[in-house]
């Protein structure tokens, strides 16, 4: 699918206006509250160098954290700091976003300058509560203190945060209604690159689908299967448990336990009905691995036992490096097993080194799909590292995304 939306490169920006809104919403190290990886902030750097580098009075706006993650919810002051260093020219940053000193500032910004107001959730409009209580169309939130502070200012605006596509937020959807828009290199990139997945992939095509968001897993899965996308998805995680238990397996209390206390038993009926539609398409464990104090295999058929699960067997990361190595295309979502933990990271290092040596084209995203494939491999033997995470899920699962909506519709 061609994206029907203005490019950067339609647009004179010298000496214009041009407010960005990119994600560099980055994971923070718990304990030092620093950002600890940048891969969001790197994938946004060829737009903002573009634009600075046309003339552009700069002024980007960005998200970092939200109510469901609060930890993470802090100033953007240090990514202005680490912008600066990888663009080798100055990020301003102000501690204000749609206020007076704000308003006052972008006033003042010269042809290339470039400036990074803080994070836009000091603003309860922005934040996902706010969404999904007071549901606002695009033209109702043209009247929101954030846009209507800041779109009288600009010329132009472009968008480059693929990876909150997803997210019906003002700063997402609502200055399309007041300006002329564009899409970033990176949206189009984002596109792109999960089209080459989504449409016509070579062949085979394998989604390999793990971790503990097994509802991201399950709409992917339903999707890719009906619309023929995936020739095979492999399970691991909590997504091959459910698979297991929907096959007749009985795993034992702690895993079980695990399941059925945060409601994910109900998806065993939906994986029942996965099983039965795609008969051999959707491939499940055959032994699974405990930490026993230290790690202990067990064959699926030797199930059910006392320990939680925390990662696929040998036998089971043995078959599906053999299925990754035979792949012409190969999408992964989801670690098999917990990898911080070195008891239960043998699946999650193998499966990335299989990912990372395959010949065929290879694309991962979600945030602790990309933080797990940083911990074994390098990212650069991957083909495309995606920056979305909801949005990515989203998009493969067949669901039109608010943003690509609204710059079409723009």
């Amino acid at each position: 699918m061609a994206l029907d939306i203005a490019s950067i490169d339609e647009f004179d920006v010298r000496g214009r206006r041009v407010l960005l809104r990119v994600d560099i919403n980055s994971p923070l190290d718990p304990e030092t509250k620093r950002i600890s990886n940048e891969n969001r902030i790197n994938k946004s750097l060829p737009t903002i160098a573009d634009l600075a580098d046309g003339g552009a009075r700069l002024v980007i706006i960005a998200h970092q954290g939200d109510v469901l993650d609060y930890h993470n919810l802090v100033s953007t002051e240090e990514h202005a700091a680490i912008l600066t260093e990888k663009l080798g020219r100055p990020v301003g940053f102000i501690d204000d976003v749609a206020g007076p000193a704000a308003r006052a500032r972008i006033g003042e910004l010269e042809d290339g300058d470039i400036l990074l107001l803080d994070n836009i959730r000091i603003y309860g409009e922005e934040l996902s509560s706010f969404e999904q209580a007071v549901k606002l169309t695009p033209a109702e939130m043209t009247r929101t203190y954030l846009v209507r502070h800041l779109a009288p200012l600009f010329d132009l605006y472009v968008n480059d945060a693929f990876a909150a596509g997803h997210r019906d937020a003002p700063s997402m959807v609502a200055f399309q209604e007041l300006l002329p828009s564009a899409a970033g290199r990176l949206l189009f990139r984002e596109v792109e690159m999960l089209q080459s997945v989504a449409v016509d992939p070579a062949r085979p095509c394998v989604f390999a689908l793990g971790g503990l968001k097994i509802s991201d897993a399950f709409s992917m899965m339903s999707q890719v299967l009906s619309d023929g996308t995936a020739d095979v998805v492999i399970t691991s995680g909590v997504t091959g448990e459910i698979m297991l238990l929907a096959s007749g397996s009985s795993l034992g209390a702690g895993s079980e336990g695990f399941i059925n206390d945060r409601g994910l038993d109900s998806f065993i009926p939906i994986a029942q009905d996965y099983l039965a539609r795609f008969p051999g398409q959707i491939l499940m464990p055959i032994d699974v691995a405990v930490d026993d104090d230290g790690r202990r295999e067990v064959a699926v058929a030797d199930l059910p036992v006392p320990e939680l699960i925390v990662d696929i067997g040998s036998a089971t990361i043995a078959s599906y490096e053999e299925v990754i190595a035979g792949a012409a295309t190969i999408f992964v979502n989801g670690p098999p097993g917990v990898y911080e933990q070195v008891a239960s990271s043998e699946g999650t290092r193998r499966l990335w080194t299989a990912v990372a040596n395959a010949g065929g084209t290879t694309v991962i995203g979600g945030g602790d799909t990309v933080a797990s494939a940083a911990t074994f491999v390098d990212l650069d033997d991957i083909d495309y590292v995606s920056t979305g995470g909801g949005a990515l899920v989203r998009y493969l699962s067949g669901t039109e995304l608010p943003l690509l909506r609204a710059m079409q519709r723009r």
